[in-house]
């Protein structure tokens, strides 16, 4: 098995390197790991540290700096297009969820329980989520249980984690944060299986760099509606 770690980035010079230091150190136990960073043209000092930096030998990475800034959902698309593992993981570059836990993620894919792994912060309790984030991501994933017929703790999770054949048939299209509804939305209109495993979780503030606003909630109901919109029109068109 080999697994691609996707690191889509923007302007995080604060913890890119030491993301990155985890990522690499991460020990699987016989799985191949390649790393795919996917620089979304940032501004800051974050491409000159992936640049300068030394690299673990016999580790492939492979590094694609944007000129512009797209959103985060172009970013994870273009890391996608150019992973080439068996198993495909999102990562943060924020430290907000830790590489550790890998071992965790891909345990359903190794037993052949899932299709897709989401890392939840919610399916154990704890004190660190801030209270708007949990009201929001319920009110979220509560709209997607709803929709799609699915009994999801945490839509919004950054930790996906899914066998590449996952996607097969799946076209991904949103280029920002509304990423996380439409691959979960199509994920499961194609019948995917998905398991949620605990996962920890260490939340920073806006002023430590937190990128999401209420908008990106508001695309996100907007990008769910659209996919079962869509995918019911398309039903309705196909029926004899």
């Amino acid at each position: 098995m080999r697994l691609s770690i996707i690191i889509p980035v923007y302007n995080e010079e604060q913890t890119i390197d030491e993301v990155i230091s985890r990522v690499a150190a991460v020990d699987l136990a016989g799985i191949q790991k390649e790393i795919v960073i996917a620089n979304d043209g940032s501004t800051d000092g974050t491409r000159r540290i992936i640049d300068e930096r030394a690299w673990p030998p016999g580790l492939p990475v492979h590094v694609h700096h944007s000129p512009i800034n797209l959103g985060k959902g172009a970013a994870v698309r273009l890391g996608l297009a150019f992973a080439d593992g068996d198993v495909l993981l999102v990562q943060d570059a924020d430290l907000e969820l830790d590489p550790n836990e890998y071992t965790r993620l891909l345990a359903p894919l190794v037993d052949g329980r899932a299709d897709v792994v989401y890392g939840s912060r919610f399916l154990t309790r704890s004190g660190r989520v801030p209270r708007r984030t949990r009201l929001a991501n319920r009110a979220l994933t509560m709209l997607t249980n709803l929709l799609f017929g699915a009994r999801l703790t945490d839509m919004e999770t950054a930790y996906k984690v899914m066998r590449r054949e996952a996607l097969d048939g799946i076209r991904l299209r949103a280029v920002g944060f509304d990423i996380e509804p439409e691959l979960t939305a199509k994920l499961l209109l194609a019948g995917r299986r998905i398991v949620e495993v605990p996962i920890s979780y260490q939340p920073r503030r806006q002023d430590e760099g937190k990128k999401l606003r209420w908008i990106d909630g508001v695309d996100a109901v907007y990008m769910l509606l659209k996919c079962r919109l869509t995918e019911s029109r398309v039903s309705r068109r196909a029926a004899p």
